[in-house]
This record gives structure tokens, sequence and C-alpha cells, in this order.
């Protein structure tokens, strides 16, 4: 775990029921030693009080531009913006993110952000009507084009008993956030990166397809943590509900996908991490092949094996990586792969082992390269993706 010891962090705390977890995360920046300054909006002390994060932080909680009109004491809002090394706003609700947008500055935090010399962190948290407005979603989107740190929001369930996007992520996931910001460069910075994810279909006819249950999950964590790190990151994705700030290709058939990275292979990294059918139908249906006639059999012919192209025509100082999942000799089966393709390290899980594989949040997987085996334990997509990248980097 990287430390945060030295690290000057304002954490601006706004008008959400989600300012209990700001509680949380505050803790665990000083736990990991970080020197944290907290604003809070006047809304904010309606739900955590400035008593409880003045004494996790050991500085006074800061909330007017003038706290003694009668005294003139008034809260520097240009040092504070000098002093910090990031500004992290969690939670920062749907007013506050469309005040930033429009550079409003009728309280100190706002004031504050003008002002800053430092990268600002954002976690939103709001009902999942504001959050899905169009209003928001743009405002959003001119955050991240200025350049800000978006972590969030998440599924889940939110205050007003419904469930849906909108809720502010976890503590632990904006401290990871915060760590990467804040830690030295990592060997991934400028780098080009490549990254396949998601299942592909494979039409028997209009209606139906071949395909396979991937949720593309694990590609596009790999994709926003290679993103953090400063990569140039390509995703290319066959069909999924997920939705990500990467720049993406979208795509659908094997050959599709096989096309889009082909046509993008010069890059420095390339992550080949899609479920690709090895397989399609030869022929296609134009109309709905209808019961009544019955289909006999369907004549399948072999999918180019975007994984070997990639070893076959590697470039100069290109690192490969790919997948494999696994029912029976796992190891056996994912060090073959390895030879087979030529690349440099596969990431091999099994269908075997609880909690991995397709669809779940969750992974368990084998670093298998030329040097040997590195076992993984259980634990979030997120985290097995950094964990891959350190490897990456390790190997770079």
């Amino acid at each position: 775990m990287v430390t945060l010891q030295g690290k000057k962090i304002l954490l601006g705390v706004t008008g959400g029921i989600a300012a209990y977890k700001s509680v949380i995360l505050l803790r665990e920046l000083i736990k990991m030693s970080a020197e944290v300054q907290v604003i809070m909006t006047s809304a904010a002390h309606d739900f955590v009080t400035p008593t409880t994060l003045a004494t996790l932080s050991g500085k006074p909680v800061l909330s007017e531009l003038i706290s003694d009109k009668d005294k003139g004491t008034w809260s520097d809002h240009i040092g504070l913006g000098e002093w910090a090394d990031l500004m992290v706003i969690a939670p920062c609700t749907a007013n506050t993110m469309a005040k930033i947008v429009h550079g409003q500055s009728d309280d100190l935090m706002l004031a504050v952000y003008l002002s800053l010399r430092c990268p600002l962190m954002i976690a939103p948290a709001m009902d999942l009507e504001m959050f899905a407005h169009k209003a928001t979603q743009e405002n959003l989107l001119t955050l991240k084009e200025r350049g800000h740190f978006v972590v969030g929001p998440e599924k889940g369930e939110l205050a007003s008993g419904l469930t849906g996007e909108g809720r502010m992520s976890e503590p632990e996931e904006i401290l990871q956030r915060v760590e990467q910001v804040l830690s030295p460069a990592s060997k991934l910075r400028g780098k080009k990166v490549l990254i396949t994810a998601g299942p592909t279909y494979e039409p028997i006819d209009p209606v139906r397809f071949i395909g396979n249950r991937s949720s593309g999950k694990m590609g596009y964590a790999l994709a926003e943590a290679a993103n953090w790190r400063g990569a140039e990151v390509l995703l290319i994705s066959g069909p999924t509900d997920l939705n990500t700030r990467v720049e993406r290709v979208q795509v659908s058939t094997a050959q599709e996908m096989f096309d889009a990275a082909t046509e993008n292979a010069e890059v420095d990294i390339a992550i080949m991490a899609a479920a690709v059918a090895d397989h399609r139908p030869k022929e296609r249906a134009e109309r709905k092949l209808k019961k009544e006639k019955g289909i006999d059999s369907i004549e399948l012919v072999e999918n180019p094996d975007i994984l070997k192209w990639f070893g076959t025509n590697r470039k100069p100082g290109q690192l490969i990586v790919g997948f494999a999942l696994e029912t029976n000799n796992e190891l056996a089966n994912a060090r073959n792969k390895l030879e087979r393709k030529g690349v440099d390290m596969i990431v091999m899980n099994s269908l075997n082992e609880k909690g991995a594989g397709f669809a779940h949040d969750t992974n368990k997987v084998t670093l298998v390269m030329n040097s040997g085996e590195k076992d993984l334990p259980l634990a979030t997509k997120k985290q097995v993706a950094e964990a891959i990248l350190d490897q990456i980097e390790e190997l770079i």
C-alpha cells in the first residue's frame, strides 16, 4: 500500500446523506499519515458534525469565507488552494457539481476550487433520477473533460429506497484512487494500451447467436485502472451493459474485434481480456429460421485468433497479455497457451474457483509467465486489475 505521509489533502464535504462515508474516508486518510483539512458546505452540517471531522483530522473544520465578521476572521481560500496536493469532494452533490462547472464561488469550498493549484477528485452522490438527468450528465462530462478525477457513482441501494446508479463509491475505492493520483509516476504513464473486453456474438440468423457468459467486468476494470495510471487506453468491447469514460470501440463479432484490434496494433501493451468465440456459423441466415422447418445442424468455421496474431506480429518492445478461463488441467493449459501464442503473460482463472469466472464482481487468478506463476487471492475485479497492472509494470 502506498503511504500518503506528508501529502496535503483538502477534503470537501457537501450536503448529502452519503456524508457519513466522509468520516470513514477521513479516518483512513489520517491512518495513512496524510495531512487533511476538512471544508464543509453549510448544508453538510445537517448530515455530519464539524466536531467529529475536526476530532479525526486534528484541525478545525472550515465552512465560511468569513467566520467571525466582528473580528474580521476569514479563511484564506487562495492559501488553501496553494497548500494542497489534492482536493477531494466526497460526497459531491448534483448542486455542487453544477456550481463547479459554472464557476460559482458563493461559499468557501467553491472559492477554494477556483484557487486550486492541484488536481480535483469528486465522488458524486445523489438519487438515480438526479444522476440520470441530462443536466447532471452534461456537468459530469464537462468535469471529466477538464481533467478532473471522477470516482463513481456506483449502482446500489439509495437513501430514497430505490436501487440504481447514484450511490457514492465506498471510502476504500476513493482511497485507492487517491493513492494512485498521489503515488509516484506509474510506468504506464504515457504508454499506449489496447484492451479487449466482453463476449462476442456470432449470429446464426437476425435473432439468434452463439455467445458466452462474459460480462466484460474484468476488461473494463483493467481499462479504468490503466487510465488512472496515466496510460492512453483504447478499449475494444464486445456487447455489454457497462459504461466507461475510457475511449471505446464497440464491436459484436470476433471478426469485428479482430479488425478493430489489428487496426490499432501500434501500442506498447496489448491486454486481451475478451472472451472471444473460437468459432462462428459458416452461413448466416438472412431471415429468422423457423422452428417448423427445423435446424439439423450448424456448420462452424474458425474465427481469427487475435492473441496469436499479436504474438506472431509483435512490435519491438511490445508487451502482450492474454487470458485463459479453464475448467480442468488449468495451470498446464494456461502454460501451454503462453507458449503457443508467444505472449508475455497469461492471466488464468478457473470456473472451479468459487467467486471467479463470468458475471462475478470478484475474481481469483494466477499470473502465468515464463519466469513462473503468481497466485493472487480472491478479490474484487478492480483489485485484481490493479494487481495485474502491477505485474505488467514489473515486466516492463
